[in-house]
């Protein structure tokens, strides 16, 4: 049997018959006229070259491939129902369900702790799996629904793609222990050699283009793609490295690190959640928006 030429709904006329008994109740629960009942049995029966019910009395008694069907149908018609109810609500703590986030890898040691901790409380079946996608494939990956999340700072995307502002972080300079005594000025700054982290094989990083504008250049001994190895780098040697102050503490508690402020004026760095249109009155995604909002709402993840 074909099942794209098959109206499903006449499983569901199916299931109502036998568990009736009578053409006239399953009519009435399913709120049909009975011809209309008996037109789709008939057509059911045509689909299937069975008669599925014969008449006794006042009673339709299933033959033997009637009764065959009726579980695999009724399964089936639950498992659609029990899909259909989840897609209209969402319940953390039974949902089993795996998000998938896209993540910076410098946010990952920022944003994961807390929310996964909050995530074995509120949803202990719920898993969660950090993604870093190239920026310029973000916007496909959540339209393709490959994405469900993703967090990064401000980025020029289609107008598909919903963002909202979740919180701030600031750019620092960071260096051995015991290098950096006071805030460096602009001057000790510039004579210093740092250390530049970039996904990308070259072109300037923030604070160079801020530098640039004034027409100043910093002197780059060592460019490298994270900013652990920067900073273990920088722990082992007089290089300044200049990084997000929210991944600079959590590496501070493992390296002995000086954290000091940059010298230069630069706005802060703004991070927001993206997601695509089409889930954005999905129970589940709206749920996973709140939790990771959180932990912007109670200070947690923002620097200050």
């Amino acid at each position: 049997m074909n099942l794209d030429r098959l109206d499903l709904n006449l499983f569901l006329v199916f299931r109502t018959i036998y568990s009736e008994g009578n053409l006239t109740r399953a009519a009435r629960r399913l709120h049909l006229s009975q011809p209309a009942l008996s037109h789709a049995l008939a057509r059911l029966r045509e689909h299937l070259d069975d008669p599925l019910f014969v008449r006794q009395g006042h009673s339709m008694v299933p033959t033997p491939l009637a009764r065959s069907l009726i579980e695999p149908v009724r399964q089936a018609l639950q498992l659609l129902e029990q899909g259909l109810q989840q897609g209209s609500q969402f319940d953390p703590a039974h949902a089993q369900r795996n998000f998938r986030v896209a993540l910076r890898p410098v946010l990952e040691s920022t944003v994961l702790p807390r929310v996964m901790q909050r995530l074995s409380c509120l949803a202990p079946q719920v898993s969660l799996q950090a993604l870093a996608p190239a920026r310029q494939e973000l916007a496909a990956e959540l339209a393709a629904g490959r994405i469900d999340l993703a967090l990064d700072v401000d980025l020029p995307l289609p107008e598909d793609i919903l963002r909202q502002r979740v919180g701030t972080d600031t750019l620092v300079v960071v260096a051995a222990g015991g290098c950096l005594p006071a805030p460096p000025g602009l001057q000790q700054y510039l004579q210093a050699q740092h250390v530049a982290v970039s996904s990308r094989q070259s072109g300037p990083t923030v604070e160079d283009m801020a530098l640039q504008r004034r027409n100043l250049q910093r002197r780059i001994a060592l460019r490298c793609q994270h900013y652990f190895a920067a900073c273990e780098v920088v722990a082992a040697s007089n290089l300044l490295l200049t990084m997000p102050h929210s991944y600079a503490q959590v590496v501070a508690r493992t390296l002995a690190l000086d954290i000091q402020p940059l010298p230069l004026e630069l706005p802060p760095l703004a991070l927001y959640l993206y997601w695509h249109r089409h889930l954005d009155a999905d129970p589940a995604n709206r749920w996973l928006r709140e939790l990771m909002l959180s932990q912007w709402k109670d200070g947690a993840a923002d620097p200050g």
